[in-house]
């Protein structure tokens, strides 16, 4: 310490009362919020508690990109496929969201199909039971009904595709990672001029040549 200064000594430990912050009520809102989930379920019924059927979506990033989750809503192009309509979709348990774009198709198709399944599982209940409408289910298919309550609607799992256990054998210890990583960057980068020097190659082949 250098120079003829104050030593530190700060009374830090003064009023320690004020500075702590307690958690006593934690077992009661662990009750409280039980209770509300009780009173939630028992309201929405035979609706699905958790809410309703959400798309499967990749996360943003290169660092998430590889996993799967349960985005916000259904694109008006994915309800409009699996032949419903957006307005109708929103009142038999479908969340749309209509920002969302589809940019691969075969995010496009799962979704899709997704739909199918749900309204293949889908029993719906009829606001009038004197007057039942064309997709309503039958009294006998009501009466076998049974209310989600503590999952999701089909909740969306991630895949893990594990690789077994095998002998190394010569191609594993012949192999050059660094080198084939290098040569891919390569590719990547010289994709372009090697297709205008192939393209240029070929024109030259059409052309006459000339006679010396």
């Amino acid at each position: 310490m250098k120079h003829n200064n104050v030593i530190p000594n700060a009374h830090f430990h003064k009023k320690w009362q004020l500075h702590v912050r307690t958690w006593f009520d934690q077992p009661g809102r662990k009750v409280r919020r039980h209770q509300k989930r009780l009173n939630k379920a028992q309201r929405v019924a035979p609706r699905p508690a958790k809410g309703s059927l959400r798309p499967v979506v990749r996360g943003t990033t290169r660092r998430y990109n590889m996993k799967v989750r349960s985005g916000r809503g259904f694109s008006l192009d994915e309800i409009r496929a699996a032949g419903l309509h957006p307005t109708y979709a929103r009142t038999i348990g479908i969340s749309v969201d209509h920002r969302r774009r589809n940019k691969s198709t075969e995010a496009f198709q799962l979704n899709v199909q997704r739909l199918k399944q749900y309204l293949g599982k889908l029993i719906l209940f009829p606001l009038n039971a004197d007057k039942p409408k064309k997709n309503d289910a039958k009294p006998e298919e009501t009466k076998l009904a049974v209310q989600l309550k503590k999952q999701r609607v089909m909740p969306v799992k991630q895949r893990v595709i594990r690789e077994k256990a095998r002998p190394v054998n010569d191609t594993d210890t012949k192999f050059q990672a660094f080198q084939a990583i290098r040569m891919a960057r390569a590719d990547a980068r010289l994709i372009g001029l090697r297709e205008k020097k192939a393209k240029q190659a070929a024109e030259d082949e059409k052309k006459p040549k000339k006679e010396k």
